[in-house]
């Protein structure tokens, strides 16, 4: 515990760190937090900027980071809705604003990045602990039988819902906490080490299923079968790994087509969300939903209806096609991809799957099993979910791909010696003073 709350660093930097560390740990909560942390680390790093310890800002890396919300800006001139155009703007601010504030910091992220994921990864873990608790106490108030615990009333959102967070968002944040203790659990020599890891693990996975997100669920079977032994394995070593987890992920498949709740969950509602919605039905399947999209775009293919356009567009559609659930209640999409189609054509969606190749790009050529979780789970979680379009989603994407990023290039010459010319020796008047023209042996 000692090594995550103390470093050796200069108190700058410390600050800096503690600022990020308190970040990641409010990511579970309410957004108010994380904003708040936000600007006082914004104002900290202001008060100590200094032009020698400012990585490139322009670089393509900053110009992807920030890819959707230029999108944003440039869709708004065009749109049909300026006033949610504006607002999307604000939401999507952040997206701009860590790229900025980790060149402008000169805090070492590669550094650090142990120590920072392995505090969210345990404070993820408490969240769980907590929320298991919350269920339960309520279940023992209300005198209900403890098998309710696995019922549809503590299951999915109503399980998250003492937090205030959407399931999916939360679990994104859980599978990454998990790939990261199950990579550490792998290579830790230490045995209570790797039965604390091991404990926090399954309490995690738990986690997981609780809040039934299938997209995550999928995705969490498909990074710890594969992705797992393919970035932290070799040999028999990574064969015997995939097949260990396969059956693990045919007991768990098992488990949840044993549990009503689960099956429905899982199966039923899937079935619904990939067929067309009837009259009759008090939902809407997203199938049903993406439909309407698809009409909408057909009108304006390349360049959208602009940025803030999706609900107000969707409203009549819905209506129009008697979704009345999905018009009650003023849904969007239900799809990230659909929603750049709709609000900034096929350029947008082209940026968008640009930018996230990018990211998969670095996460395979930097072997970083980390940010190929963070980017499969973006890629998966846009099918079936409008992430950028809610503050928790839009947290999420901004911190990680910047934090992952930055987390993977090597420190500037910020701290590197000074090195003074020969020929200025003895000529204290016209000293050369010439920084990072040396090679640091290894």
């Amino acid at each position: 515990m000692n090594k995550l709350l103390l470093i050796k660093d200069n108190l700058a930097n410390k600050i800096s760190y503690y600022h990020v560390m308190l970040f990641m740990v409010s990511l579970p909560f309410n957004m108010f937090y994380s904003h708040l942390i936000l600007v006082s680390l914004f104002i900290h790093t202001l008060i100590h900027l200094n032009r020698n310890n400012i990585k490139p800002i322009f670089k393509w890396r900053m110009f992807v980071l920030s890819s959707v919300f230029i999108i944003t800006v440039l869709s708004t001139i065009y749109t049909i809705n300026p006033n949610e155009g504006f607002n999307e703007w604000g939401r999507h601010i952040t997206i701009l604003l860590f790229p900025l504030l980790f060149c402008l910091n000169p805090l070492d992220l590669k550094k650090y990045r142990q120590q920072l994921l392995m505090t969210f990864a345990l404070v993820c873990t408490a969240t769980i602990i907590y929320l298991y608790a919350d269920a339960l106490h309520t279940i023992r108030h209300y005198k209900l039988p403890y098998s309710n615990l696995f019922s549809a009333a503590f299951t999915n959102h109503n399980f998250s819902e003492p937090i205030d967070m959407h399931a999916t968002f939360f679990s994104m944040q859980i599978a990454v906490s998990f790939i990261y203790l199950l990579s550490v659990l792998i290579k830790e020599k230490t045995e209570y080490k790797k039965v604390f890891y091991l404990f926090c693990f399954f309490i995690l996975i738990a986690g997981i299923i609780q809040l039934s997100s299938k997209s995550i669920v999928i995705a969490s079977i498909i990074l710890v079968t594969f992705a797992l032994p393919f970035f932290s394995l070799k040999g028999m070593a990574r064969w015997k790994f995939m097949m260990g987890s396969l059956v693990l992920s045919v007991f768990v498949i098992i488990g949840i087509l044993n549990s009503d709740t689960f099956r429905q969950r899982f199966v039923n509602e899937l079935k619904i969300d990939l067929t067309k919605s009837k009259v009759v039905e008090t939902t809407d399947s997203r199938l049903a939903r993406w439909g309407v999209v698809m009409e909408l775009v057909k009108k304006a293919q390349v360049t959208g209806y602009g940025a803030g356009s999706e609900i107000g567009l969707l409203q009549d559609g819905f209506y129009k096609h008697k979704l009345y659930s999905s018009y009650l209640n003023r849904l969007n999409g239900h799809s990230q991809y659909f929603s750049f189609l709709l609000k900034s054509g096929i350029i947008g969606l082209l940026v968008y799957l640009s930018t996230l190749a990018f990211g998969f790009r670095i996460a395979v050529r930097q072997k970083d099993l980390l940010f190929f979780t963070f980017m499969a789970l973006v890629a998966i979680v846009s099918f079936s979910e409008n992430l950028l379009d809610v503050d928790k989603g839009v947290i999420f994407y901004a911190f990680f791909f910047s934090f992952f990023i930055f987390s993977n290039e090597e420190p500037g010459n910020k701290d590197l010696p000074v090195k003074i010319h020969p020929s200025a020796v003895n000529q204290e008047s016209e000293i050369l003073i010439l920084e990072g023209d040396f090679t640091t042996p290894v």
